[in-house]
């Protein structure tokens, strides 16, 4: 499978770079460069590309808002921040308005490249240190699950499903849940691929929150 990827960012040599570490990939081809927000909002509708590669930081509309934007009108194509700034205002907004993952600029190109393939099979890239100080920040905004009733969606999964929800919820990664579960790490991802649609969840990320806004665990 070939995976389409728009470049928005405002320096030349980075989009450069960023094509060049792209084209040396047989499955990955770019297929066009925003120098803002809006250019990348248009080039989306456009080019309806797999993922894109956005900066935080642009002239006139911002990373962040052009995620929202794409994620809305675009919302098969998946959006992968990528920023300069090691900042929780940052990767909060920007999982908020909808991108499937969050890397600084100074990620090591293998890692760019699994990153890139990891949100197009439409799961999340998100560093274990984002996701605890994520839900350590909206920690007492978590519904008390002694005093709020369950989601209804819950009742869909069956008995390992649940069980592979906790473990995503954890932190642990499909290979370790297989390893934790005693399972094949095809069959974690062929449960997750039903676990998503049985909640009517987006990603990863979004599991992760209704774990714990359902009771399902809790915060450490």
């Amino acid at each position: 499978m070939t995976i389409r990827v728009l470049i928005a960012d405002d320096e030349a040599l980075l989009r450069m770079a960023f094509s060049m570490i792209l084209e040396a990939e047989p499955d990955l081809v770019p297929v066009g460069e925003a120098v803002d927000g809006a250019t990348a909002i248009r080039l989306a509708a456009d080019l309806r590309p797999d993922v894109v590669l956005m900066d935080v930081r642009m002239p006139g509309t911002d990373g962040i808002e052009a995620t929202r934007e794409i994620t809305r009108t675009c919302p098969q194509t998946k959006v992968l921040i990528l920023t300069t700034f090691d900042l929780d205002e940052y990767a909060f907004a920007g999982l908020k308005a909808g991108a499937s993952g969050f890397l600084l600029k100074n990620t090591r190109p293998q890692e760019l490249l699994t990153a890139i393939r990891t949100v197009a099979a439409g799961n999340s890239v998100v560093s274990p240190r984002i996701t605890h100080r994520l839900l350590e920040k909206f920690r007492p905004h978590i519904p008390d699950p002694t005093t709020t009733a369950r989601d209804a969606r819950l009742n869909r999964l069956s008995t390992r499903e649940r069980e592979v929800l906790i473990q995503v919820a954890s932190g642990l990664s499909n290979a370790e849940i297989a390893t934790t579960l005693n399972l094949a790490e095809a069959t974690v991802k062929s449960h997750l691929g039903r676990i998503l649609p049985k909640l009517e969840l987006r990603d990863r990320i979004q599991a992760v929150i209704f774990a714990y806004e359902t009771g399902l665990i809790h915060p450490a």
